[in-house]
């Protein structure tokens, strides 16, 4: 491949990232991350419903209110204090530097004048600080009920949700989403009323002293501000190029780290460099581009700036001369041009900000408007001393209302029995599973745990009763003793110990540095993927539940390890209600019933023996006349 057809392929691979690291363009301060791992960022744009959007965050503000009257009190005081000190100018010129009488100026009346200046400013410095300091404190704690209340609605959430929405677009809207609200909150709104303030007080103050001199600056606001739009209007694809750019490298750089081992098991490291540097090269192309038009806003804004300022000075001379305008109001006029343009170029920018955080906000309000599981029904009971009768009768399901899974599905299970569940892959084996935990409610037939619908059990007590191992392992960020016990929370350490040893855990878990006491972090990347199976399954042991449910339990162990794992297992088992999931068919031979699926049907069901005379679809996958997909 050449090198034209790789970048090509590059762009048709990588093209659509979205960046994962902060801009900073011509229009306003750099965003955060552009997604989280592994899913996509979070779009941006102008919010579809702002009025709503604002009064929901404003709520988040509702006890802090009094302490956002007094913030923006501090906001007036500081605004007052500038505008008052920058008038201040033209008494003390004119009095005490260059008096308008002719008389001879006057150092210890400009002492004192500047004595009060320094005292208004000091003013302006401590009502900066006190607002700064509390809409700090009220920004953050918007954020936390923003990020509790968000939190507290996923653990409402059913699995279907998380079936339905990609991890990373969850993480983003709890990171890059919520920072955005918390930069609008703590810094765009002061910004937005400090800078109408300074407009309105700047532009009284300017017509005040002079109104020649303020026609002049109006003229030419309209061309600095055009200016700087076309500038920001032609900067703004290249800036989308350079973050496509970016997204694209970032992706390649985490395809490439996470997938090392490919990488060197097929000699990939020279293509890798190679196509790493086109990528990289053709981030640097666009990020020249981008920079360079972004670095032209404030050259051209501050040209511009100085045309206007030396307009005004050279008018305001004109009539020091002719009109006899005196020298303190030109001095403070000039101030006050300069001053004129710098809010209203904040709040351009911060306007961008405002629809950022808006459009955040409604992504992170979307959750927490997501429907909850169904609450539990008015006469739902607690199954205290459950035994673990399970019966599937006629139960019909789809996870879409038009498209079934399940057709017809009848069984029985009762304590201390095995059902091992075999079939291809999309057949409804796990289906199957997740309607017992009732992750999802079914369309028709009905479920029962000892003789009770499952409809009419609290979720609580029939998830408590059920312990399941998935064939993806999961461990959390702690010990090796807290992982196990994740499973009953109430264990002593003895009972988690004996469900390591049930689980045939205990020999590797004593091998480890501080043994039970060892911290797993990263999902237990310091154990091996046999390992981590291995815990699992030592949770489900601890959790002492009648009702046990593996799916692919042992798919991550070697022969021997399964074999260990077996005989545990039908400890685990003997009092229990027992289903498994299983593509390797030896695991299931002593199972006191197989249910062989296809399409969502049961076809077979009986013994291995039973099912080895039938010689129908069991016996076809068993002997390998065919396999499973």
């Amino acid at each position: 491949m050449t090198t034209a057809e790789r970048e090509k392929s590059l762009k048709q691979r990588y093209g659509n990232r979205v960046a994962s690291a902060p801009q900073r363009g011509p229009g306003g301060p750099g965003r955060g991350p552009g997604r989280g791992p592994g899913g996509p960022g979070m779009k941006g744009g102008r919010p579809k419903n702002s009025k709503e959007t604002i009064m929901r965050l404003l709520s988040y503000l509702e006890q802090d209110k009094y302490k956002m009257v007094i913030a923006y009190i501090c906001v007036f005081a500081n605004t007052l204090a500038t505008l008052a000190g920058s008038y201040m100018l033209r008494p003390l010129i004119n009095t005490y530097i260059v008096p308008t009488d002719g008389s001879a100026g006057s150092i210890s009346g400009l002492a004192g004048g500047l004595a009060v200046l320094g005292c208004i400013y000091l003013v302006g410095v401590v009502a900066n600080y006190l607002q700064s300091r509390i809409m700090l404190t009220i920004a953050q704690g918007a954020l936390l009920k923003i990020r509790t209340d968000l939190f507290g609605k996923l653990q409402d959430l059913p699995v279907k949700f998380y079936d339905t929405n990609a991890n990373g677009d969850l993480m983003s809207r709890f990171t890059n989403d919520v920072d955005t609200i918390g930069m609008m909150l703590s810094n765009t709104l002061v910004q937005l009323f400090s800078g109408i303030l300074s407009i309105i007080g700047t532009f009284a103050l300017m017509l005040y002293t002079n109104v020649y001199l303020t026609i002049v600056t109006v003229v030419m606001l309209p061309i600095i501000m055009k200016a700087g739009g076309f500038v920001a209007s032609r900067s703004r694809k290249y800036f989308s190029a350079q973050q496509a750019a970016l997204g694209a490298m970032n992706g390649y750089i985490e395809e490439t780290i996470t997938g090392q081992k490919v990488v060197k098991v097929f000699c990939h490291e020279e293509i890798a460099e190679e196509e790493f540097d086109i990528l990289n090269k053709d981030l640097r192309n666009k990020q020249i581009k981008a920079q360079f038009l972004g670095g032209l806003m404030g050259p051209v804004m501050n040209g511009l700036s100085q045309v206007n300022y030396a307009l005004t000075a050279c008018v305001g001379g004109l009539l020091c001369v002719l009109k006899g305008f005196d020298v303190g109001g030109l001095t403070v006029f000039l101030n006050f041009s300069r001053q004129f343009s710098r809010p209203i170029n904040e709040i351009s920018m911060q306007i961008s900000n405002v629809f950022s955080a808006l459009a955040g906000a409604e992504r992170v309000f979307a959750i927490m408007d997501a429907e909850p599981e169904k609450p539990d029904d008015v006469d739902a009971v607690s199954m205290e001393g459950m035994k673990g009768h399970v019966a599937l009768e006629h139960v019909t399901f789809g996870y879409n209302p038009d498209k079934v899974i399940l057709k017809d599905i009848s069984l029985y299970a009762k304590p201390g029995q095995k059902i091992a569940f075999v079939g291809s892959t999309g057949a409804g084996k796990t289906t199957i599973t997740n309607l017992i935990n009732r992750f999802y409610d079914i369309q028709s037939g009905s479920i029962t745990i000892d003789g009770v619908d499952i409809r009419h059990i609290k979720r609580d007590e029939l998830r408590k009763n059920i312990a399941m191992v998935l064939q993806d392992t999961h461990l959390f960020t702690g010990t090796v003793m807290e992982n196990i016990r994740y499973g009953r929370l109430d264990a002593t350490d003895e009972e988690v110990i004996e469900a390591a040893k049930t689980a045939s855990a205990h020999s590797f878990i004593m091998r480890l540095p501080k043994g039970y006491a060892t911290v797993l972090e990263s999902d237990g990347a310091n154990l091996s993927q046999g390992q981590r199976q291995l815990l699992n399954i030592a949770r489900a042991a601890v959790s002492k539940a009648p009702i046990l449910i593996l799916d692919e339990a042992t798919s991550s162990v070697d022969t021997r390890t399964e074999k260990h794992i077996e005989r545990g297992m039908d400890q685990l088992m003997a009092d229990r209600t027992t289903f498994v999931i299983a593509h390797r068919l030896s695991t299931v031979r002593n199972a006191n019933a197989i249910m062989v699926l296809e399409n969502g049907e049961i076809i077979e069901r009986g013994d291995h023996d039973d099912l080895l005379r039938q010689k129908g679809r069991y016996y076809e996958l068993y002997t390998g006349i065919t396999e499973l997909d």
